[in-house]
């Protein structure tokens, strides 16, 4: 699974580890991704979207027939 969220765009941040003695190694954040499905009326059918934690409450604020307009107007498959 991609560690992209398709709804708010999230993507892995990366920076340094860095040790009590200070020695710095790569690293990354992911964010926190999770496979839903949801039931979408305007399609008739349910969807798979990989999303955020904060994309899960953007869906519940904005309704998820919004969202997935928005997804399809960016030209991405839902």
């Amino acid at each position: 699974m991609p560690a992209r969220c398709q709804v708010t765009g999230a993507v892995p941040g990366f920076g340094h580890s860095i040790s009590h003695s200070h020695r710095k190694t790569k690293r990354r954040w992911d964010p926190n991704v999770q496979r839903r499905r949801y039931f979408v009326p305007s399609l008739g059918r349910t969807v798979r979207l990989d999303v955020s934690t904060k994309g899960i409450k953007t869906i519940d604020r904005r309704g998820i027939d919004a969202v997935v307009a928005e997804i399809q107007r960016r030209g991405e498959k839902v």
